[in-house]
């Protein structure tokens, strides 16, 4: 072999493009990856996990983005040397710098998954959120952010039950769990106004008092049969009920019914019934919460607490349209590192929304001369030009669209080969490139 041939061989090689917008914001993440192919299949991953493929297995994202076997994408997941806390941590970083010290609300929730068998690590019968009952699956407790209606992955927890540990574990309630997670978010610098989270957590004291320790506002369900212990002679009162509407995400309003309980005299901590009909109570419809917020809070506290139940409505919607439970690990560790990959996908899609891009002034400006400019996307039919998350997934995935297809049809080329259809997808290729919502850089 010629000397300079040979010199070419072991250099290190640039890793291979998919679409600008991916590799642009995968590329802040680069230096996480010692070897190219890791940084490659990371980027593969992203691709794979945003397309429209229902199952997001792995030998099905290989085929979607033209990798012969998805062994690499399993030896990247569960075997390569990369660090799953560094690559949270870049995120977070990233999430952070992008919000500028605006205020977040933060979501606490726990997604249970139903898995069968008993090799995969930490399953076992508890209660499961997405069944609504106890059966065999894997526990997480979450916790997600909104900005301006647009949600966003923070930190995710596993919750090991006793019966589960390994020898290297520490058993830790899904309360502690939560309490650690807000401590997390607090240590790295995230601006929190408010804090909303189900019964499981708004009935712990441990946990309202981590809230309190940091001077957070919150919002929290209780059960109907809450208790408040009373000096003697006070006793719980009930004002009346007030109509007021309840305003959601796409700015479509209904009516809704709400009234504070007073257990004694007032106290800091309030007490609020929300509900759909006075009357009857129906019990998928009527909320009991406790909240720190003070005010006049008859007209803002329904949509305040409203939004923890529409957000884990979209969350599971992101989880599933992102393959959240498509994992076929049974190591723990491996899973892991699957769910911080979605979670970096989560955020890409985040970041591309409206809301993102107009905190920064100058990112606007580039959003408005990218309008402006011969190339003009939102002329596509399916185009959404409605500001939530999934409209921006739908977007984004109209831009990779060309290049999915391209690698679908290509080994066709190769017997029927048809130098204008090449070329006429390298221009279409070409032009998705342009299509750059404005990513900051480093």
């Amino acid at each position: 072999m010629d000397v300079e041939l040979q010199i070419l061989k072991h250099l290190a090689r640039d890793a291979h493009p998919t679409v600008a917008t991916i590799d642009e914001y995968c590329a802040e993440y680069k230096d996480l990856f010692r070897e190219v192919r890791n940084y490659e299949c990371f980027k593969y991953l992203h691709l794979g996990i945003m397309s429209q493929i229902q199952r997001k297995s792995l030998p099905e994202i290989a085929k979607v983005v033209s990798i012969n076997s998805a062994q690499s994408l399993h030896h990247f997941l569960a075997n390569s040397d990369w660090s799953v806390n560094k690559l949270k941590q870049r995120r977070l970083n990233r999430l952070k710098k992008e919000l500028d010290g605006q205020a977040i609300t933060v979501v606490i929730d726990e997604t249970g998954d139903r898995k069968k068998g008993k090799k995969t690590d930490y399953v076992a019968r508890q209660y499961l959120g997405s069944v609504g009952k106890i059966d065999n699956g894997i526990v997480s407790v979450n916790a997600y952010g909104v900005y301006s209606n647009i949600t966003f992955p923070l930190i995710v927890k596993v919750f090991k039950p006793k019966g589960t540990l390994k020898e290297s574990d520490k058993y830790k309630t899904k309360i502690e769990l939560a309490s650690e997670i807000i401590t997390e978010l607090i240590e790295s610098g995230f601006n929190i106004e408010l804090v909303l989270a189900d019964s499981l957590y708004g009935e712990s004291s441990q946990f309202i008092r981590k809230i309190a320790e940091y001077n957070l506002a919150y919002v929290v369900s209780i059960r109907s049969n809450h208790g408040v212990w009373l000096p003697a002679g006070e006793r719980v009162r009930a004002n009346k009920w007030c109509k007021f509407e309840r305003t959601f995400s796409n700015q479509k309003s209904e009516v809704r019914y709400i009234r504070e309980i007073i257990y004694g005299k007032k106290r800091a901590i309030t007490y609020w019934e929300i509900t759909t009909d006075p009357e009857t109570m129906p019990e998928n419809s009527t909320s009991f919460v406790m909240t720190n917020l003070q005010g006049n809070l008859k007209k803002t506290l329904g949509d305040l607490y409203g939004l923890r139940t529409w957000v884990e409505y979209g969350f599971r919607q992101c989880k599933q349209e992102l393959g959240w439970t498509d994992y076929r690990f049974t190591n723990f560790q491996h899973i892991e590192r699957w769910w911080e990959i979605i979670f970096c996908v989560y955020t890409m899609i985040s970041l591309n929304s409206p809301a993102f891009l107009g905190l920064n002034q100058s990112r606007h400006i580039e959003t408005e001369a990218e309008e402006n400019s011969d190339v003009d996307f939102s002329n596509h039919p399916q185009w959404n030009r409605e500001y939530g998350w999934k409209n921006t997934l739908n977007n984004l995935r109209l831009i990779i669209q060309p290049l999915l297809l391209f690698w679908l049809i290509y080994p066709w080329l190769s017997i029927f080969p048809n130098s204008h259809l090449l070329l006429g997808f390298n221009h279409l290729i070409a032009a998705m490139n342009q299509f750059k919502p404005g990513y900051g850089s480093g």
